[in-house]
């Protein structure tokens, strides 16, 4: 979530937003039961996650590659 949340920041201040930015596991964690058995854990946090930026507009994503480029110049 902190990642996800610096690059929207970042964002931000180079006045862009990805409005459908969010955090999702690649696979569901599955944790043993009390009888030893694995079960899908939906309560438990997942080993690691993907900040998915979900879909932009071609507006954005001109706006996005053009912040990139400046940043990668310096």
């Amino acid at each position: 979530m902190q990642a996800r949340d610096a690059l929207a920041a970042a964002l931000r201040r180079a006045g862009i937003q990805l409005p459908a930015m969010d955090v999702r596991t690649p696979w569901r964690d599955a944790v043993e039961d009390a009888d030893g058995g694995r079960e899908d854990d939906h309560g438990h946090a997942a080993r690691y996650a993907l900040v998915h930026l979900g879909v932009c507009s071609a507006p954005v994503a001109f706006a996005l590659a053009a912040v990139v480029a400046r940043g990668a110049g310096r």
